[in-house]
């Protein structure tokens, strides 16, 4: 773009003013926003037209009429009358005060639709970041559902149906243990949400002897919407149990807060 030219081409005024259709409008302000020069140049034509509506303003009569008779050196009491023929109508000051409100109008119009533009550029702008957000997030949610029913569909992966016990005997859940890489992958879906200041705790019990060991705590139960935690898993587990705990866990398993339990088939 040639700056120069662009700017003696007179349509900055024309923006300034609010003269310009609503195309040519948001054209001029995305090369004001692109070139330095042209913000610059829009500034000095605000100010310019600012300094004019102030010097286009009437003087005050009576502070004008004062001033001449001090300058004739008359004082309140003279009465010396000079006659005059009828004043012509001074329009000129009038004409560029009238002009000055008018571009002023136009200015302030102007900055209101540039103001208008901009908010709604910005609110487009938000919606279509989390329009993005949205899909990237699908598409997220998608792959891992595709993973997760690939793993949980592999003839090598155990599955361990965990009954509801005496404290919520309409509990349930299910465990899906992959040996291969040490980890379960628990679909909990079937327990009510927990209290507040109680976690779900899992464990790997062995039998004989009974012996709990800890997998940690759910901490973001309430936040997973599907309910299906990946755990890590070492043991050589023959159940799976899991318990309402104090928030942190326990050391060892409440036996009066067991919600669900389920033994590996041999």
């Amino acid at each position: 773009m040639d700056i120069e030219e662009y700017i003696a081409s007179g349509i900055l005024e024309l923006y300034v003013a609010g003269s310009l259709s609503e195309k040519e409008n948001q054209e001029v302000f995305e090369a004001i926003q692109q070139y330095p020069e042209l913000l610059n140049e829009v500034l000095k034509i605000e100010s310019a037209i600012i300094k004019l509506t102030a010097a286009g303003s009437p003087i005050d009569a009576k502070q004008l009429f004062t001033t001449i008779k001090s300058k004739l050196n008359l004082s309140n009491n003279d009465t010396k009358v000079v006659s005059l023929d009828k004043p012509k109508s001074n329009w000129i000051p009038y004409s560029g005060w009238a002009a000055a409100i008018i571009l002023g109008g136009g200015l302030l119009w102007s900055i209101t639709q540039n103001n208008n533009l901009k908010e709604t550029i910005r609110v487009v702008e938000n919606e279509k970041e989390f329009l993005e957000q949205k899909i990237e997030i699908a598409n997220t949610d998608l792959s891992e559902a595709k993973n997760l029913l690939s793993i949980l569909r592999d003839k090598n992966i155990l599955s361990i149906p965990l009954g509801g016990q005496q404290v919520s005997p309409e509990s349930y859940a299910n465990v899906y243990w992959d040996k291969t890489n040490n980890s379960i992958y628990l679909d909990a879906q079937g327990l009510p949400e927990p209290p507040e200041g109680k976690v779900y705790q899992v464990w790997s019990l062995t039998l004989n002897p009974l012996t709990p060991t800890s997998l940690g705590t759910i901490d973001d139960f309430s936040e997973d919407d599907n309910k299906i935690f990946t755990i890590t898993n070492t043991n050589e587990s023959q159940a799976f149990g899991i318990t309402l705990e104090p928030t942190g866990g326990s050391e060892s398993p409440t036996l009066e807060q067991l919600y669900t339990l389920g033994t590996v088939s041999p």
